[in-house]
């Protein structure tokens, strides 16, 4: 079995190249994912629909860790994320924190600025 570090690795990098279902199999059932400045969603079944829409709308997405921190069944990641929407190319920097618990995440939280999506609504 692997550790919540190496879990969340491999997470992120299935972001690259993988599909909605692939991305929701690292999820508990019961899972939180909470990208902050929005409304957190509950379960795999309201992550996985999130996952179509984003994925569906912007391709797939690219993480890259700068720095990855692990402590039992936490882990904190400093990254940034590269996506495309329409003819903008997205470099936006996140705080992830993660919680694990059998192998699976059962809580996703990001931290984010939102100001790189409003000067695209802006200009």
């Amino acid at each position: 079995m692997s550790t919540p570090g190496e879990l969340v690795t491999a997470f992120c990098a299935e972001w690259g190249s993988g599909t909605p279902e692939s991305i929701a199999e690292y999820f508990s059932d019961d899972a939180v994912y909470h990208n902050v400045p929005m409304a957190p969603l509950a379960g795999k079944p309201a992550i996985l629909e999130f996952l179509h829409g984003f994925l569906g709308n912007f391709g797939n997405i690219d993480f890259t860790v700068h720095h990855q921190a692990e402590v039992g069944a936490m882990v904190l990641n400093e990254r940034t994320d590269r996506f495309v929407i329409g003819d903008n190319k997205v470099e936006l920097p996140v705080m992830g924190a993660f919680e694990v618990r059998d192998g699976k995440i059962v809580a996703w939280r990001d931290y984010f600025d939102m100001a790189p999506f409003n000067a695209m609504s802006a200009g």
